[in-house]
């Protein structure tokens, strides 16, 4: 089996075929209490300044910045949140996909993989949901660098990065490697051999224990086969959805669109062309729930503008119970 140490010689930039794909179009139901407390409407959470002083979506659009050049990202987005990012991107070169409806994430895929796809037939994509956050942003270029690297020289797999689990999280899916199949510059890259969706507490202890992964939801492929994973799993969606590209027919189109969850309706079925790269150091968290952004505010000892005193004892329950 080759095992070399491929992608560590492969520059980043080497290829002008590297796109990024910011899916941005989520409801965010769970946290509509804390963003109407923070920033006074029920805004989804990655238009909100949950971390920070800018908000998780421009947080993203910062990280992958130096990675990508604006007309190489495609914005995923819903025209019913248009009030919270349409100011930011008045001056972007960037795509803006603005979906009439949310109808998921695997929608959403489909939907920017044909409009790069009719741009550059060899195009190589990250995918990046843009309401997650990382302590350690330069660990996770690195990562990313690797893990587009990958694709580009795997063209039939799918990559995923997976998160070293740092405790027992039942709300998280998880991933389990297989065996090795490549030394990268920032690790070894495995197969996939199942994914665990939000598993109990003595099952997800067990994964941690056998080195599972947690699942970020950040993958890269071809687009060519990515859309021919899709194409295997949800093929009237995607027929629809070009048809109602190339006929301009949004409005008519996505009320009759199944929701398509990405990870759960496609990639969890696909496990034998899935690898996953480990993602060691960047301290990724997903900014799912409340009690996750509190816990994730409290681990890093971060003040945002919108803290007050009544959440300390909260933040500090809540760091004390994940260790």
């Amino acid at each position: 089996m080759e095992t070399r140490n491929t992608t560590s010689r492969i520059p980043f930039a080497a290829s002008s075929h590297f796109w990024a794909v910011l899916l941005a179009g989520g409801d965010g139901v769970r946290l509509r209490g804390l963003t109407r407390r923070i920033a006074g409407d029920s805004r989804p959470k990655q238009f909100c300044r949950l971390v920070g002083n800018t908000s998780l979506f421009e947080q993203t659009r910062s990280r992958l910045k130096p990675l990508y050049s604006p007309d190489r990202q495609v914005f995923v987005l819903s025209r019913a949140h248009e009030r919270y990012y349409s100011e930011d991107l008045r001056e972007s070169a960037a795509a803006s996909l603005v979906q009439p409806l949310n109808r998921g994430t695997g929608i959403g895929i489909i939907l920017a993989l044909i409009h790069i796809l009719e741009r550059d037939p060899h195009a190589v994509v990250g995918l990046f949901p843009c309401d997650h956050y990382y302590s350690n942003e330069d660990s996770f270029r690195l990562t990313i660098r690797a893990a587009a690297a990958c694709a580009e020289h795997r063209p039939s797999s799918i990559i995923l990065v997976g998160a070293e689990a740092e405790y027992a999280e039942v709300e998280y899916g998880w991933i389990e490697p297989d065996a090795v199949v490549l030394q990268t510059g920032v690790g070894p890259l495995f197969q996939v051999h199942r994914f665990w969706e939000k598993p109990p507490l003595d099952h997800a202890r067990g994964l941690m224990r056998r080195g599972c992964l947690w699942n970020t939801f950040v993958a890269f492929g071809l687009a060519a086969t990515l859309l021919d994973i899709l194409c295997a799993r949800v093929p009237e969606a995607v027929i629809s959805v070009a048809k109602a590209m190339a006929d301009l027919a949004w409005e008519t189109a996505y009320p009759l669109l199944e929701t398509v969850d990405f990870s759960r309706d496609v990639l969890a079925h696909e496990t034998r062309r899935l690898l996953v790269l480990r993602d060691r150091k960047s301290g990724w968290a997903d900014l799912g729930s409340p009690d996750r952004v509190f816990e994730t505010l409290a681990r890093h000892a971060i003040r945002p503008e919108w803290f007050s005193e009544a959440d300390k004892g909260l933040f500090e329950q809540l760091a004390l119970h994940r260790v």
